[in-house]
Parts: C-alpha cells; structure tokens; sequence
C-alpha cells in the first residue's frame, strides 16, 4: 500500500474506488483499516472514492507521541493534511467509534475541508469514558512506569504495531519514559473531561456550529448508545439517525460490549444508508 509523510510520520493508506468524491472512513478504537475494506468497496462502488487510512500508532503507520492536543484532534490534523495531499478535499469523513470521535473533531477543526459527516456506534456517557480511558491510556502509563518503553514495544498493541512496520520497534525504544508518559497522561486527562458532553469529543456548542449534513447510525451497547447519537442527531442541525441498523436494545438492556459480526452481518445495509444519503447530498450541492 502507500505510505505518504504527514507531519513527520509515515501513514499507510489506500484509496479504494478511481473517480468521484472522496470519503475518509476510519475504524474504531486503534484498529488498523483493513476492516473497512469491504464496506469501502460497497460504498465506492456507487462512483465514489474512499481513502482509508491507519492512523499514527495504529496498524502499519509509524508510531509518534505528540502531546500538542488529543490524540483525537493529532488524528484529525493528520487526515486533514493528508487529504490535502492526496487533492481530495473537500471530503466526506466518517467513522465508527474513535474514528467517528475523529469525523467529529475534523468537523470542528476543519470545516471548510468538510463536506458531510458519516458516524456510526457514537460513543458517549460515564462507563465509555472511564472503561476507553483505561484502554486506550492508562495500561500503557502503568506498563511504562513498571518496565519502560521495552515493555511498551512488547505490549499487545505496540507489537502489532512493530509487526506491521518493523522500524517502530526503534521508534518506540528511542522515546524517553518520562515523556512517553506525560503524554499519554495528558491524552487520558483530555479523554476523561469527555464523560459529562454529548458525545466524547464535542461540546453542545461545537455540535450545533456543524454545517455539513450528517449521517448518523446508533449503537446498541454501553460503550456505543442510542441515546448518545440521538443526542448527536439532535444537536447537529442538518442530520439523520438511524436507529434500526443493529438490534434495537434500551437503555437498560445494552450490551455489554459491541457485537463485531452484528455489525460485519449490518454492512450491506449501513452501505446502502450511507449510499442514500451520499447521493441526495451530492445531488444539492
């Protein structure tokens, strides 16, 4: 696949589809692109072209601690410039979970490169945010402080990173401790202060300034609520939700976790909604 220099950092990317508007499609947590694929393929397939891309310190893109801002909004600069690259902007940007928490602050950040939203399993409220925040930061400040940045390089996560691109082994070892952990402390602090918004990410204010349309497609566990992107819908003013994509579960009858095959099994018909929705968008412009 290529690989363009964004900022300093190395990101693996693919464009699937030769003509038409581009579409930015990211997964969640910090999974590599490889399962957006099929669903790219889908939605391409009705004359568009989707960049799919792994972000830094996901999949086979270097691996780089900057603690200018969250790592949400690191992400969203990152896409920015490289779409900028890659001509592709103004551009749809979508997401499931971090990669819609990405759409959202690319939304934000970036307006005048946006040209409409496509979100799904939204995710917002307390357990999310504690449950993420642990995830995603502190087993890592914990595996630094025990055992350094060798015992970072050797966790689940970093090794598969490693694996993907064998030169972020000397990547990851060459980052002092202590600064490996002030960011990643700062990182979870930012994440932490997102229990109490609409959804992780965004203020009710920052919602609301949204102009692009968006399409929204709700979750069915505690991590992913239906009431957060109901929330969501609600604030941004030229939206939609879908509700009916997954099981519809209530509030008090949530999964757990979310279902990956639910969703692999809900592909064709989240192709076909974003594919509505694509179309109408492109025809008034």
């Amino acid at each position: 696949m290529p690989v363009a220099v964004v900022r300093g950092v190395h990101i693996n990317y693919e464009v699937v589809g030769t003509s038409g508007p581009f579409i930015a499609l990211t997964p969640g947590s910090r999974r590599p692109y490889a399962e957006l694929v099929n669903l790219a393929r889908a939605i391409a397939a009705n004359g568009y072209r989707v960049l799919l891309h792994d972000r830094r310190n996901c999949g086979a893109s270097d691996v780089a601690f900057d603690g200018s801002g969250s790592e949400h909004e690191i992400w969203a600069d990152d896409l920015y410039e490289l779409a900028k690259q890659l001509d592709a902007a103004p551009l749809y940007v979508g997401g499931s979970s971090a990669g819609a928490r990405l759409a959202i602050l690319f939304a934000i950040r970036h307006p005048d490169a946006l040209r409409g939203l496509l979100l799904w399993r939204v995710t917002g409220g307390q357990e999310a945010v504690d449950r993420l925040a642990e995830n995603y930061y502190g087993q890592f400040i914990k595996i630094a402080n025990a055992g350094g940045m060798k015992a970072v390089a050797e966790s689940e996560h970093f090794a598969e990173c490693i694996a993907a691109r064998p030169e972020n082994r000397e990547r990851i070892l060459s980052v002092n401790v202590s600064d490996f952990i002030k960011v990643m402390t700062g990182w979870r602090e930012a994440f932490l202060t997102a229990a109490k918004l609409p959804m992780v990410g965004a203020t009710e204010a920052d919602l609301n300034a949204i102009k692009a349309p968006a399409c929204l497609v709700a979750g069915n566990d505690v991590i992913h609520t239906p009431a957060t992107a109901r929330k969501a819908a609600k604030l941004i003013p030229n939206s939609e939700l879908h509700d009916d994509v997954v099981e519809k579960r209530g509030e008090d009858n949530l999964k757990k976790d979310w279902d990956r095959q639910e969703w692999r099994d809900a592909e064709p018909k989240l192709a076909a909604i974003f594919a509505d929705f694509l179309k109408r968008n492109e025809r008034n412009k």
